[in-house]
């Protein structure tokens, strides 16, 4: 069991037995009265994200998830992906996989996450290295402005990168936000 003491960013908690996770959270000691703990957890399975107070003392349970490292093999109408340890292959709906399918490429190596027995999700590298599938070509005399351009990415993921990027360059993308990071050199 948890104590609201030990509340923190990415702690899995077990809530009417849902997994959540918290993704935010605020100590509060009010001069009258008890403290307690302000929180924004998600929940794990639909993604909706609930703000949730905690007093203090209260116990929490721990949820009793599992992440395996599963490689990303193709997408028909699901996601699917196998462990390389046995071999097994779990399908991820289109709604579980959300807005990461922006940054999922054959053969990536990523963590699905597991709730009895059952598949809730995927964490993949804060970094992937993409390849610039279509853009228009950089004028040259704009550089000074910082100028950029939209560029769309294998992946069907279109994102707006400098100038000097051209068609067939791969570029690293930070996958917590979505941006343009660098140039990767071949």
């Amino acid at each position: 069991m948890y104590d609201t003491s030990d509340i923190r960013k990415g702690l899995r908690i077990e809530q009417d037995g849902i997994p959540f996770v918290v993704l935010e959270f605020q100590f509060v000691k009010p001069g009258k009265g008890t403290a307690f703990t302000r929180t924004k957890i998600r929940n794990m399975m639909t993604g909706a994200v609930l703000d949730r107070t905690f007093k203090s003392g209260e116990k929490l349970t721990p949820a009793n998830t599992e992440d395996r490292e599963m490689q990303f093999l193709y997408f028909d109408v699901e996601y699917h992906f196998m462990d390389n340890s046995n071999y097994e292959q779990v399908s991820l709906e289109a709604d579980v996989v959300g807005e990461l399918s922006n940054y999922l490429i054959e053969n990536m190596i990523v963590s699905v996450s597991f709730f009895q027995g059952r598949s809730i999700g995927l964490t993949i590298p804060n970094f992937v290295v993409l390849e610039v599938k279509e853009t228009v070509p950089g004028e040259k005399g704009n550089t000074v402005t910082g100028a950029s351009k939209p560029a769309l990415f294998s992946t069907g993921y279109s994102v707006n990168v400098p100038l000097f990027v051209n068609e067939g360059d791969r570029v690293k993308i930070d996958t917590r936000t979505g941006d343009y990071v660098e140039r990767v050199k071949s």
